[in-house]
């Protein structure tokens, strides 16, 4: 099997945790997880260097529950940086493209800042500049539902961007943070790609034209956000296939299908997930249930989202998953170049596009 370790390996999204571990939202079968429940423990820490991985962008902040969106993403940006200087032998808080080369030269890993919903924003567009200062990098406009911003991805009336949404990317231009239009609506995708004055991101996600799903996007979309310059992420969750049950052979036909309309430049890995894997496979299926439940009571989840389908790729997860997606790859016939860039250096470059320096 090929080495992950000779690459560098970008996760647009997912997470660093022990999904084992007993606060752990997998093992508690919780609605949303604030990092104060993280566990990055010594495995999380082990399994993320054993895997190869060079940096992610995880989720902090509001995204969904009864939380005030602002002070609670506050306080998790503070938890997060807490958890990264107590490991800051093994975790490097990212906030330039020089930090990812960084991270990989020092053989730590690199932690983007992001968010899956951009309502902490409020009606207050200094407060971009607020969370620019703290480090955040990556803003997510909406998540499933609509927002003050736009349409998610499961809002039946596609409207598209507010009036003050659009005030809202010109605001991140204006930081220079990514736009990244994951969950997102169609209308509120393009217009929102449209508009940008810095390419825009959809940093995990699907293609609609495999698996016609909202939550995947539409070869308009992704042509649209690749041709100005933008990145986009292909996910390892059950979105993949429209029966749910998605395999690695499904990540690498998305992949396929990403590169031939966006360009082999553009495209990159947002695997959605950790990679130390669960356990109990069989326990686990016992709080997914209620998961799913929960979030189709709470009216965040997306369609697709059943309780007999795990959010993950079951044959694609663990310390071996980009290993695995690399032979995969060569197996398709991808050469190690396109390889590469695949699995990190395409993310690097679109940084280095949009951080300031």
């Amino acid at each position: 099997m090929s080495g992950a370790t000779d690459m560098m390996i970008i996760n647009a999204l997912g997470t660093l945790d022990n999904p084992n571990a007993e606060l752990s939202s997998a093992s508690a079968g919780k609605l949303v997880q604030d990092s104060d429940e993280l566990t990055v423990d010594a495995r999380t820490l082990a399994d993320a260097r054993a895997s190869g991985l060079t940096a992610v962008n995880i989720t902090l902040g509001y995204t969904m529950g009864d939380m005030e969106p602002f002070q609670h993403t506050l306080h998790e940006i503070e938890v997060w940086d807490g958890i990264i200087r107590d490991h800051g032998a093994e975790l490097l808080k990212v906030r330039t493209a020089a930090d990812l080369r960084l991270a990989r030269e020092q053989g730590r890993i690199g932690v983007v800042y992001g968010f899956q919903n951009a309502v902490a924003i409020g009606d207050d567009l200094s407060r971009i500049a607020t969370f620019d200062r703290l480090g955040v990098r990556v803003v997510q406009l909406t998540y499933n539902q609509a927002n003050h911003i736009g349409d998610g991805s499961m809002a039946p009336e596609n409207r598209g961007l507010t009036a003050f949404g659009r005030e809202v990317v010109a605001g991140l231009n204006d930081s220079r943070l990514m736009v990244d239009l994951s969950h997102s609506g169609e209308d509120t995708c393009l217009e929102a790609a449209r508009i940008s004055e810095q390419p825009v991101s959809i940093n995990h996600t699907g293609c609609r034209a495999l698996a016609d799903l909202p939550r995947n996007k539409t070869d308009e979309e992704l042509r649209l956000v690749a041709s100005r310059g933008g990145f986009v992420g292909i996910y390892f969750m059950p979105f993949l296939n429209i029966s749910g049950h998605a395999s690695a052979a499904d990540v690498v036909e998305h992949i396929v299908h990403a590169v031939n309309v966006c360009g082999e430049d553009q495209v990159g890995i947002g695997t959605d997930g950790p990679v130390t894997a669960i356990d109990d496979l069989d326990a686990y299926r016992a709080t997914l249930a209620e998961h799913v439940a929960l979030r189709q009571q709470a009216g965040v989840s997306a369609a697709g989202e059943r309780s007999d389908t795990f959010p993950f790729v079951v044959d694609l997860r663990g310390v071996d998953q980009f290993r695995e997606l690399i032979r995969l790859l060569e197996q398709r016939g991808y050469g190690s170049e396109r390889i590469e860039k695949i699995m990190g250096r395409n993310f690097l470059s679109y940084a280095e596009r949009i951080w300031r320096p």
